[in-house]
């Protein structure tokens, strides 16, 4: 079993303004001349963390986190309902990266990350492959919209009472198709006491499906503090009642962008939030990929997972991406 690196603070951190008033919070940790890399959180609206630094051999990497629009430390921050989001949609947060990536002074970057990072990565990537050197992805997801509708509607026939108890969250009228709608309404309400009960149902729904793994956490969503959850949902709901921004299986059908782009993707055979289904479409529209199948792991992932997620890393330590 492969350990992870020892802790590590960052050297270097900051707020950088990206515009329509938001400040985008990032640190850099490791070699200060290391192989550039930037770890892309999920969510959306997660934030970073100190874990993630620790997948990375501080000795040859040069590694970027941020908390993208919204969330973490950067602001404003999406608890306030008062916090326009118009300006926050997949568009918005892949020019954030970019515009991060020139004030750094990088000219490639690996970037990791999975679950909604993985959508994230992928749009970056296809926009932008000539500033990507390679792609580590845990939980591989592409939001595209039947996803999504898979994880708020169709692991309802596993767990039905729990899934009943969320449908129950919204008013009645919106608890088929404009379910997703109905909670990023509610997440917006100016009234806490709201926010609170639509955020607890919402997290309540996560961990159930999640609920089934062998490894992690049983409160991944409901644990957190009550700002960073009513983030959490907030944007979530947000970004998933809008397909992200994306056109149905846009990511997957530009795959072909990637070429030449060394990629490992890595998914849990367990993980029913985002079945591994799209890693495996993935895999094969995208050349040069590489899919690790790991039979004991869900979405929260396992000692199996960190193994093939810290490999691939040293493995892509030495190539020549900066």
């Amino acid at each position: 079993m492969t350990e992870p690196y020892p802790p590590i603070e960052p050297y270097d951190r900051g707020m950088l303004d990206v515009g329509d008033g938001n400040l985008v919070y990032w640190e850099v940790c490791g070699n200060p001349h290391g192989k550039p890399a930037l770890v892309v959180h999920g969510g959306p609206g997660s934030g970073c963390t100190e874990g993630a630094r620790r997948n990375f051999d501080p000795a040859r990497y040069r590694v970027v986190l941020f908390d993208q629009r919204g969330c973490g430390r950067s602001t404003p921050h999406a608890a306030d309902p008062a916090t326009d989001l118009r300006h926050n949609t997949t568009a918005h947060l892949v020019a954030d990266m970019e515009h991060l990536r020139t004030h750094l002074g990088i000219d490639r970057w690996l970037l990791c990350g999975g679950s909604w990072g993985s959508t994230l990565i992928l749009a970056y990537a296809e926009h932008h492959p000539s500033r990507v050197s390679e792609i580590v992805i845990p939980s591989v997801t592409t939001t595209r919209r039947r996803e999504t509708d898979w994880l708020y509607r169709g692991v309802g026939r596993f767990f039905p009472e729990q899934w009943q108890r969320f449908r129950e969250g919204v008013p009645e009228a919106d608890r088929d198709e404009r379910l997703l709608t109905a909670y990023a309404a509610l997440m917006s309400d100016p009234d806490p006491a709201v926010r609170e009960r639509a955020a607890t149902r919402w997290c309540a729904w996560e961990d159930t499906v999640l609920s089934l793994e062998p490894h992690g956490a049983p409160d991944v969503y409901g644990g957190r503090p009550s700002a960073a959850r009513q983030a959490l949902v907030r944007l979530c709901a947000h970004y998933f009642s809008h397909g992200a921004w994306l056109e149905e299986g846009a990511l997957l059908r530009d795959a072909g962008r990637l070429a030449g782009i060394p990629g490992v993707l890595v998914h849990g055979r367990l993980d029913l939030s985002t079945p591994l289904e799209t890693a495996w479409e993935l895999a094969r529209a995208w050349p040069g990929a590489e899919l690790t199948v790991i039979d004991d792991a869900g979405h929260k992932g396992s000692a199996a997972t960190r193994d093939a997620v810290i490999g691939a890393l040293d493995r892509f330590a030495g190539a020549d991406g900066a």
